[in-house]
């Protein structure tokens, strides 16, 4: 298998293929040169930071068998380009240095041999430019491509699965457009964004109270956080027992909730004899499985009636109108006419453009004396609501300010790719959200403008930022921007502020990460800190794909993360023709119920232990990763899931 990419997201998933499904790898990223770092001062301090960031992960996966370039040695002579790629191995990762996956680069990787490609670089149109001339390369060869635009991504999977069902049925000398044979060629194509993947699970961390949501194709699965039981008491496991927390997520110098936390740390998926044994901890249970169908696209943002009008111009327009229609009565009375013409008459003395009524009763001449003054009043509260109209346009269209009385919401920091899918995330499950982000340009504005969500335009490094977010009345700061010591300084300045804020951190490294887990959990015992890496949630989904395999979704548990996904029961010897109770592997694997069939059939959950799986059958399951790539019969039977 061949993984392009130029961020930890290849790195990652290459150490993915070669731990956990034991695959010759080879990964193409860019040269030596271009990951050292420059000096650089003032502004762009964040960005060398993340170039020293990545050459230290680099040399340091290189020195222990990892999957990365090395920066020094003979690596540096990677920096010729494409024309002359320099390889070299790293442990079971044969490492391309290139500067661009060309067409000459992609051959030395070996891609017409190769099972499967990922092309993961950050740029969207390089990844197409990649994918093209891979799939001209390998009609059969199975594509995974990172694409952040939706849109775009569905439109080149459907051409890039074309192109190859046409290019093999051609060379078979079948007619290329016989619909039975386009679908039987297996050359698929699929297209993921680390954002999307990653937002669900960075959302759910962050959300006020502990239940964690996934959804993806229309299956929504609950989960729930619960603290350990009382003396005397039973913990309700709900549906089922998904995890475990460590035992000492109590104790700053405990475990930290990675997969080298041995027995004290988090156990996923553990059995009904792990749970009742398992005294003192905290469990994550699945409370409801329910299938909601696809989403409604939303429609084009407008400004509601209510906010063109102010409250007290509102109640103004409400009394004109009972005077207009007090006149009316009382017009309807002295003049003994008919409604619609006391209406009428109502109406053009209320204008002024009625004659004077010299010579009629004297009720009829005081009626229209005082409608000439109801008119003089409507003059004034109409021009109000037109300046109040034109003002709310005017606002709706720039960025607003966070309210007074706002409290109990998300600050999030940073509306890069993954802030900005986070941020839609936050507003889809109704939390409120205060965004911060330092540049005018940022592509998450466009979101935040249409959402109406308040902004504070600023560096959050700067000081009184934080406090324009109302950090001081927030549950929960969730920092998500591309440089680490930024998140770091605001998480350690709204801790400053208020000790028991909830903090989720978005941090690169994961030997740092672990050591700022450590620290804050130390220094604030009693508020809950969360650090996250996108690579790391995304790269499972990215890996099973490359194997065909679509993952619904991810849910992290304390710092590692479970799993889950569709299965079609045929094909795999540990599902098929056993039960549900037999299919459960402890640690590895559990069937959550049998998916929605593709002729109507709808989804059933809960199935008993008895059932029994049939090859027919299409199952959701979660699983670890190592469990998954056993399941799938990449992984070594027998080793113990992460």
């Amino acid at each position: 298998m061949v993984v392009c990419g130029d961020d930890g997201l290849a790195h990652r998933l290459a150490a993915e293929l070669r731990d956990v499904y034991r695959e010759q790898v080879t990964l193409v990223v860019p040269t030596a040169r271009r990951l050292a770092r420059q000096p650089v001062v003032g502004r762009p301090r964040g960005a060398a930071l993340l170039d020293r960031v990545s050459a230290a992960v680099t040399r340091a996966a290189n020195s222990g068998g990892g999957s990365g370039a090395s920066p020094g040695g003979e690596g540096g002579r990677g920096g010729q380009g494409p024309r002359a790629p320099f390889a070299h191995d790293a442990g079971s990762v044969r490492v391309l240095e290139a500067t661009e996956a060309s067409e000459t680069v992609l051959a030395e990787a070996g891609v017409e041999r190769a099972a499967a490609l990922a092309l993961v670089y950050d740029d969207d149109e390089t990844n197409i430019r990649a994918a093209l001339t891979a799939r001209r390369l390998n009609p059969r060869l199975r594509l995974v491509l990172r694409l952040y635009n939706r849109r775009l991504g569905q439109h080149i999977e459907e051409l890039l699965d074309q192109a190859a069902a046409l290019a093999l049925l051609g060379a078979d000398g079948a007619e290329g457009d016989d619909p039975a044979a386009l679908a039987a060629v297996d050359a698929s194509t699929t297209v993921l964004s680390d954002a999307d993947t990653a937002a669900p699970a960075l959302a759910a961390t962050a959300a006020v109270g502990t239940t964690k949501v996934i959804q993806a194709e229309g299956l929504m699965l609950r989960a729930v956080e619960r603290d350990p039981p009382g003396p005397g008491q039973v913990a309700d496991p709900g549906l089922f027992t998904l995890a475990l927390l460590s035992a000492t997520s109590s104790d700053p110098a405990g475990s930290d909730g990675s997969e080298e936390s041995g027995e004290r740390g988090p156990r996923l998926l553990p059995d009904e004899e792990a749970v009742a044994a398992a005294t003192g901890r905290g469990t994550v249970v699945l409370e409801t499985v329910s299938y909601t169908g696809p989403r409604q696209q939303a429609g084009r943002s407008m400004v509601p009636f209510a906010l063109l009008l102010s409250r007290r111009l509102r109640w103004s327009f409400v009394g004109l109108v009972a005077c207009v229609v007090a006149l009316a009565v009382a017009q309807l009375c002295v003049t003994d006419t008919d409604p619609l013409r006391a209406t009428y008459l109502t109406l053009l003395d209320l204008f002024a453009i009625d004659d004077p009524a010299v010579g009629e009763p004297a009720g009829r001449q005081i009626l229209q004396l005082l409608s000439g003054f109801v008119g003089l009043l409507l003059l004034p509260v109409l021009l109000a609501a037109v300046l109040e109209a034109l003002g709310t346009f005017r606002t709706n269209s720039a960025l607003r300010r966070p309210p007074r009385g706002l409290s109990g919401h998300v600050v999030l920091l940073g509306l890069g790719k993954i802030g900005t899918r986070v941020l839609v995330r936050l507003r889809e499950l109704r939390i409120p959200v205060v965004c911060v982000e330092e540049d005018p340009d940022a592509r998450g504005l466009a979101v935040a403008r249409r959402l109406r969500v308040p902004v504070v335009l600023g560096d959050v490094t700067h000081e009184g930022v934080l406090e324009s977010a109302k950090i001081h009345r927030a549950r929960t700061l969730l920092a998500l921007t591309s440089i680490d010591t930024t998140n770091l300084e605001a998480a350690l300045y709204a801790r400053a502020v208020r000790p028991d804020l909830r903090v989720v951190l978005r941090l690169y490294d994961d030997d740092f990460a672990t050591a700022v887990y450590r620290t804050l959990r130390a220094a604030y015992p009693r508020a809950l800190t969360r650090s996250r890496s996108v690579s790391h949630l995304a790269a499972p989904a990215f890996a099973a794909a490359m194997w065909g395999r679509q993952i619904l979704g991810a849910l992290p548990v304390e710092r590692r993360v479970l799993l889950f996904a569709a299965v079609e029961v045929a094909g795999h010897p540990r599902l098929e023709g056993r039960t549900v109770g037999e299919a459960f592997a402890a640690g590895k694997w559990r069937v959550l119920g049998r998916a929605a069939e593709s002729s109507g059939g709808g989804a059933v959950w809960g199935l008993p232990s008895s059932y029994v799986l049939g090859a027919g059958d299409r199952v959701v399951l979660a699983a670890t990763r190592r469990g998954l790539a056993e399941l799938l019969g990449r992984g070594p039977a027998g080793t113990s899931s992460p």
